[in-house]
Order: C-alpha cells, then structure tokens, then sequence
C-alpha cells in the first residue's frame, strides 16, 4: 500500500507533513523508522506503538463507532462517523459534530470552509486513526 500523508492546515508541502501511514502503522512526521510509530492498525484495532497486544489496544472500531479500549459496549462509544461526520459520542444530532471529513480535507466542526481545515490528507487513511490525529 503506498503512503499517506497528513498535512498540517490546507497544505501538500513535504514540510508541513505531520503523520505518515503506511497501510499498518501511523508514524510521527514523514518517518517510517519503528522508534517513530504513535499507532499501529489492524482494520478493528487502534494499538499504542508497534503492537498488536490485547494489552495495547486503545480503541476499538467496527466501521460506524469508535469504542474505548477493545469494548463493543455502547456505554464506551466514543464518537460516531456517518461518512461525512464525525460526532460526539453515540449521536447523529448537529449540535455534536466535531468534523467533517471530505476526500482530502478534515474540518473542525460542519464546516467546508478553507478557514476550518486542520488536516490534508493524500490517500487512504482509516477514520479510526484520523481521529487520534486530532486529540
């Protein structure tokens, strides 16, 4: 799988690269060297670092809601995604938006403004990891 860039704000300069993806791993900056990884990936878990221990496992995805730890308990139902939102805990509703994901760009809040982007992006990236970007 080729790379994926995030970006700081509006941007696709290689100086302004804050994480790279690699299909598996989420690295610090445009590094793949393995002291760099913050997250690994397996397509349902989120692991601190480079592992893929129960122990390790931060988050918890099925494609709709991010739990907390590796639960499928509503109550541990950190944010939701519809495909373009991604919201507050588990709601649909407006007012718990905290952004909006497009093909390149994530935004703070229901917004497309130019002024709201916080990330650029230039691939494929899971919204599980998106989010850790944004904590």
């Amino acid at each position: 799988m080729a790379q994926t860039y995030l970006y700081r704000g509006k941007s696709n300069y290689s100086s302004d690269i804050l994480y790279t993806y690699d299909g598996q791993y989420m690295y610090r900056g445009k590094s793949t060297y393995s002291s760099d990884i913050l997250y690994s990936w397996n397509g349902q878990y989120v692991y601190k670092g480079k592992s893929s221990y129960t122990s390790d496992i931060l988050y918890t995805w099925d494609g709709k809601y991010l739990y907390n730890g590796k639960s499928t308990y509503s109550s541990d139902i950190i944010l939701t995604f519809d495909g373009q939102y991604i919201y507050r805990g588990k709601s649909t509703y407006s007012s718990d938006i905290l952004y909006t994901v497009s093909k390149e760009y994530v935004y703070r809040g229901k917004s497309t403004y130019t002024s709201d982007i916080l990330f650029s992006y230039d691939g494929v990236i899971p919204v599980a990891l998106l989010v850790m970007m944004m904590q």
